[in-house]
């Protein structure tokens, strides 16, 4: 049985679908069909059933997937260090970081990092943190800075820092005549939110719901970025919560206020995360130790 067969069948797994599995690799559905005899003959199982039109995994399928899935990761990534190792495979860096890490706090970060290792070249991709993890697990990075939970047992995390989120308002808010606010009154205030999505939505979700108020908060904004969240609240359309990393500019500049809650205090920890694996490349060995003495301190 080559390589190829056990793709296939991962492909029929995840679309579900001999006829998108054979349109992705432009192949007949018959060809498909085959090779999946192929592989049930080899492990002497019934891999699929047929319901309502689609294919779901039998009992020994679901076993094998988890399996069929690593070993074609691992061909992946054995292939490319060959293919790559010519060029220099070793000085290859990609990385992932979620949006508040990508945008304020890596810039600054990877321009040291480069002077110090010049041979080396980097990638960054910058998306929410469930992209990135998912970029991660796919081998499509080599390693990933984010913020929010991580809770994949596939997935070895590391703290680097901890980043404060603070209140926001508006210069001219009623609130600037305050010290402090009580947690109840955010409540009452239109609250601009990241998308469902981000993780740093969902810490603070987490700690609002501590608090007994996430419920009564009925009037807010969804907004697709931190930029965006910032130009609505100094325009006085809400409030927010956000990283301290983000908004420190402003704030020294008095174009947005913080605001201190009364007996609450909100932080998070920011992860550096990798997939366990027996070989890791000298770029990310240097990169992590590297992250590690600048950060962890």
């Amino acid at each position: 049985m080559n390589i190829q067969v056990l793709k296939t069948f991962c492909l029929v797994v995840e679309t579900g679908s001999i006829n998108q599995a054979a349109k992705s690799l432009y192949l007949s559905q018959p060809a498909i069909t085959k090779q999946i005899h192929q592989i049930e003959a080899e492990y002497g199982a019934l891999l699929f059933n047929r319901k309502d039109g689609r294919l779901l995994l039998t009992e020994s399928g679901h076993v094998l997937y988890p399996f069929a899935k690593s070993i074609v990761q691992d061909y992946n990534q054995s292939k490319e260090a060959v293919i790559a190792s010519v060029a220099g495979y070793e000085s290859t860096l990609k990385m992932g970081a979620s949006l508040t890490i990508g945008e304020y706090l890596l810039p600054g970060l990877l321009g040291k990092f480069k002077k110090e290792n010049p041979d080396f070249h980097l990638s960054l991709y910058v998306e929410n943190t469930p992209k990135v993890l998912a970029l991660l697990l796919d081998d499509m990075i080599d390693i990933a800075l984010v913020e929010g939970i991580v809770d994949d047992t596939k997935l070895s995390i590391d703290k680097i820092k901890e980043d404060e989120l603070v209140l926001i308002h508006a210069p001219d808010h009623p609130w600037n005549l305050k010290s402090e606010v009580k947690i109840d009154e955010i409540a009452q205030e239109r609250m601009i939110w990241r998308e469902p999505t981000s993780g740093t939505r969902a810490i603070i979700e987490n700690f609002l719901n501590e608090w007994g108020i996430l419920e009564k908060i009925e009037s807010y904004m969804e907004l697709g970025s931190t930029q965006s969240i910032k130009s609505a609240v100094e325009a006085g359309l809400g409030i927010s919560i956000v990283s301290r990393l983000t908004v420190a500019r402003e704030i020294e500049q008095g174009y947005l206020h913080e605001k201190k809650i009364h007996d609450a205090e909100l932080k998070r920890n920011l992860w550096m995360v990798w997939k366990s694996k027996r070989f890791t490349k000298k770029s990310v060995q240097i990169f992590m130790a590297y992250i590690r003495a600048k950060e962890k301190r």
